[in-house]
């Protein structure tokens, strides 16, 4: 591994060793939180962790610390990350993203893990079932996988002309990828509109993938769950507002930047609920007898002001159900 590219990765975990290695020392329990996100972008999401932490007891910085690994959107790092937990003996491992959860659960069987992730826990092996986790393992999922394809729905709606829709997905995070391809492939032969899967892996690839959307002449844009994106929704809710792209995401912020439609879990909630099964964990509760708790708030926010830039009439139906109206 390149020197720059160590210090990237590690750059927001370097400032917590001091605190970690004085937890270790004087008995304060540590722990790990690892995920494939970068801290852009996160900081509600974390401070939602820390929230839920507190409501058990636990403070950070006070009786109990927090050590950060960010893989910066490099799955390849992951492995090497949970390991240097491992070692380090934290007391639990909270990881955010699947394949997060995957790489903390690979590398040990002993050390307790709270996931918050999208995908299926008990498809991908990491529980035995929902209610009985079993093992090591126990955490919430975001069902943002599940509500990919009722994305296009919500877009179709708005924009029932369009013929040709896109799907936006990171191909490194391949798992979560080929279940969102796969499901929203399915809605979109249902609604009867061709769609294009574009890949972007990082944000350098944001201007081609909106490049390629005018010459696919692509009638509205899907941008699927994953990190990177949810963390640059910003981003992208001003990318389809230069391009004039109705698009939907799973973020408040990709409304509140301009993008047409925003529709997902409230992941602030769900980190919450991460923090507080981690502070359980800390108390002395096995993941195993935890049930995996499954979000329930979804929210959708709708931008007027936006629709009527785009020359858009939004149903009143859809408006009457949104959560949040941008006018």
């Amino acid at each position: 591994m390149r020197r720059r590219d160590f210090i990237k990765i590690f750059a927001g975990s370097v400032a917590v060793w001091p605190l970690t290695a004085r937890a270790q020392r004087s008995g304060m329990p540590i722990v790990g939180f690892l995920s494939l996100a970068s801290a852009e972008g996160y900081q509600a999401q974390m401070a939602a962790f820390r929230q839920g932490l507190q409501q058990t007891g636990y403070v950070e910085g006070r009786n109990v610390a927090i050590d950060y690994r960010l893989a910066e959107g490099r799955v390849e790092q992951l492995a090497a990350l949970a390991a240097d937990l491992v070692r380090r003996e934290v007391s639990v491992i909270a990881t955010a993203t699947t394949p997060a959860a995957l790489a903390a659960k690979a590398a040990t069987r002993t050390i307790p893990i709270v996931f918050e992730m999208a995908g299926d826990p008990v498809g991908l092996g990491l529980i035995a079932s929902l209610d009985r986790p079993g093992g090591n393992v126990t955490g919430v999922t975001n069902m943002n996988i599940q509500i990919t394809p009722k994305r296009l729905q919500l877009l179709h709606e708005v924009v029932p002309t369009a013929k040709v829709m896109a799907l936006l997905v990171n191909p490194v995070n391949s798992t979560v990828a080929e279940t969102q391809s796969r499901e929203v492939r399915a809605a979109a032969q249902t609604l009867g509109v061709d769609l294009h899967v574009l890949n972007a892996s990082t944000e350098h690839d944001f201007n081609s993938v909106f490049a390629n959307l005018i010459q696919l002449r692509v009638g509205g844009l899907v941008i699927g769950s994953e990190p990177l994106f949810s963390s640059r929704s910003r981003q992208l809710g001003e990318l389809t507002v230069s391009h004039a792209v109705p698009a939907i995401a799973g973020i408040d912020d990709f409304a509140a930047a301009g993008g047409l439609l925003s529709y997902g879990v409230d992941s602030q909630d769900t980190y919450r609920l991460a923090g507080i099964y981690a502070g359980r964990v800390l108390k002395g509760e096995r993941p195993a007898d935890l049930p995996v708790q499954q979000a329930t708030k979804v929210r959708l926010s709708v931008n007027l002001k936006t629709a009527k830039a785009l020359g858009l009439n939004v149903p009143n139906t859809l408006i009457g159900r949104a959560d949040v109206v941008i006018e």
